[in-house]
């Protein structure tokens, strides 16, 4: 059984999945990888070594003698190849060295799958006598399979025992097997523990490599290709563990602990790495490494919380730790991969292979990768057991984006004052205003004293097209005095720094400063004397001069009294304060000062307008 792992295992950007040197091996003609479903006959690609073995449909009995299409492995004389084995192993090995043809081979794959499965060494063993070169790489693939289901001491040396047998007559892959093999057992350690069945497995698992490859750079056919061959592959691997497992319970379910089983395991792995001995290379155990962690990355949301403390941690971190022996040198980068994804476990088990191995892992982008993909779960492994430290940096672009979640995260974590000041300098150039509110509580006020036009000029700076986080930070009396507050804005305003934003001048020029207040004060006025003009010399029907006296001031101040109101926060612009003393002194019929505040300002206007004109205003 042959699946050219390469092409499902590494996932530099995915694409070499349709890339391979030999593609028409692993691939049907329309681009698809040639799965047999279940009650179908083997099919092989073209002109390949690939064959994936037909499984029986989910309501099949399997008994002892495990049928598949009228077959049994136990009647030695239901398939001429059978009976060909038989013969040949009284013969010894065939020396011919003929090449067989392609529905042999499927047959052949076929009766040896079925050996295996039922334990049956002696046949499995006749059946590798009858395989060509081709051949014997497949069924050493489907052997060294069949090592991740071994439940008894009897059965490992059976398997190991056969795996021998097969590299001696020239089973030689050894890539293609420890490449296949390391995706497979992580699927079946995966299984033991999933919390979904298959089919939501293999759907969870299709929209996290989806979301993976639309992150490459690259043809999307060929995105679409690689991901729908590795679903393909995955789903009949999933098949094929189903089948393991159903076999298993019908001879009688497990006869040991699970830890023995996994020691059982990986010491048969151990034995496969010692036969291939320096035909693997450390580029070998590398890829092999990817495979594995492959789907344990994308599987992530479908197994049990915390299973990484289980027997399944245990088996996995013995499988990636024999490969990074062996020269895997991708650690670092399969962990910031599963963080991005939020596969808490995985990242909590390279953690311990990390540190086991001495080897150097970047938690600290581990924890940028986690943050911006708002992976809370995976940000906490990686402080509390990664020891990560450097909070600024993902702190400073979940502000950007404006993830709530993350900011109060890292701010309930603890945060300096100056990380805390750069993340709200983030979240008011991208007018994340909901942050920004956030974050001013947690900032003590000397600090934003000392910092504040340092804030405003760098968020005016990065700003987007919008000041509309600085408007929200002087609106809402960042420096808690409205004196000190419109200071600052004043003192940006007619700055000659070239480090101060145009726009950023500008906008404070007219809206926030000493000349905007001004300003305002001159607009008030002269709209107080057209307003007057109009009442008195006006040739209106209407005759506003027998109207009560608070009609008509609302008449001349509602619409400055709403967008007052609208405006919102503790503090006015400059510009719209200037026009609210103006209107308060001739509505009030008194001086005010100018250096009243909104609030006493708008309390003046509410006493001379009639209530019921303000009764849905005070809601805004």
């Amino acid at each position: 059984m042959e699946v050219e792992c390469k092409t499902v295992m590494t996932r530099e950007d995915c694409m070499h999945l349709v890339q391979e040197r030999q593609p028409e091996k692993d691939f049907d003609e329309n681009g698809g990888l040639r799965a047999v479903h279940d009650g179908d006959e083997g099919e092989k690609v073209d002109g390949s070594n690939v064959v994936l073995l037909p499984l029986p449909a989910d309501d099949h009995r399997i008994s002892k003698d495990y049928a598949c299409d009228g077959m049994k492995v136990g009647s030695r004389a239901s398939n001429p190849l059978e009976e060909l084995a038989v013969q040949t192993k009284e013969q010894g090995k065939n020396k011919q060295g003929k090449k067989l043809s392609r529905r042999d081979r499927m047959e052949l794959g076929r009766l040896f799958q079925e050996a295996v499965s039922s334990h049956d060494w002696e046949l499995a063993e006749s059946l590798v006598l009858l395989a060509d070169s081709q051949t014997l790489n497949d069924v050493l693939c489907i052997a060294l399979d069949a090592i991740w289901f071994l439940t008894t001491w009897g059965e490992l040396n059976g398997i190991t025992g056969l795996i021998k047998k097969i590299v001696s007559y020239g089973g030689s892959d050894f890539t293609r097997a420890i490449l296949r093999t390391s995706f497979f057992a992580s699927c079946v350690y995966a299984c033991h523990c999933r919390i979904m069945n298959l089919t939501d497995t293999v759907g969870i698992m299709a929209q996290r490599l989806h979301e993976r490859l639309q992150e490459c750079h690259g043809d999307e056919v060929l995105k679409a290709e690689a991901g729908m061959k590795v679903q393909k592959f995955t789903d009949w691997a999933l098949k094929c563990i189903g089948f393991h497992f159903r076999y298993q319970e019908n001879r009688g379910g497990r006869k040991n602990n699970m830890i023995v089983e996994v020691q059982l395991q990986l010491s048969a792995f151990k034995t496969f790495l010692e036969l291939a001995g320096d035909h693997l290379t450390g580029k070998d155990f590398t890829e092999a490494f990817d495979a594995a962690c492959f789907p344990l990355t994308l599987f992530s949301s479908s197994f049990d919380s915390g299973w990484a403390l289980g027997i399944s941690a245990i088996a996995v971190q013995g499988l990636l730790g024999m490969l990074v022996e062996g020269g895997a040198d991708n650690v670092n980068q399969c962990f910031l991969e599963a963080s991005r994804f939020g596969s808490t476990e995985l990242v909590r088990i390279l953690l311990q292979i990390a540190e086991r191995n001495s080897l150097d892992i970047d938690v600290d982008l581990a924890l940028v990768f986690a943050s911006h993909y708002c992976k809370i779960g995976t940000m906490e492994c990686l402080v509390d057991e990664g020891h990560a430290v450097d909070f600024l940096g993902p702190l400073v672009r979940a502000s950007e984006r404006g993830c709530m979640q993350v900011v109060q995260w890292f701010v309930n974590r603890g945060c300096g004052d100056m990380e805390l000041c750069l993340a709200l300098t983030a979240a008011t150039s991208s007018s994340q205003v909901g942050v920004s509110a956030y974050l001013l509580p947690h900032i003590p006020q000397h600090v934003l004293a000392a910092l504040s036009i340092e804030i405003l000029k760098a968020a005016g700076e990065r700003s987007r097209g919008s000041l509309d986080g600085v408007a929200f930070l002087l609106c809402s009396d960042f420096l808690g005095d409205p004196a000190a507050t419109y200071a600052v804005a004043d003192s940006i305003a007619r700055s000659n720094d070239e480090a101060v934003a145009p726009e950023l001048r500008a906008f404070l020029l007219e809206q926030w400063s000493e000349a905007a207040f001004a300003e305002g004060l001159s607009s008030g006025q002269d709209h107080f004397v057209n307003f007057m003009r109009i009442l008195r010399r006006g040739c209106s029907p209407i005759c506003l001069m027998d109207l009560p006296p608070p009609l008509a001031a609302t008449i001349a101040y509602m619409p400055l009294y709403r967008e007052c109101m609208e405006a919102g926060g503790q503090l006015l612009s400059q510009k719209l304060r200037g026009q609210l003393v103006e209107a308060a002194r001739r509505i009030g019929g008194r001086w005010v000062d100018d250096d009243s505040q909104a609030n006493e300002l708008l309390e003046i206007l509410e006493r001379n307008l009639p209530r019921f004109f303000l009764q849905p205003l005070t809601t805004l």
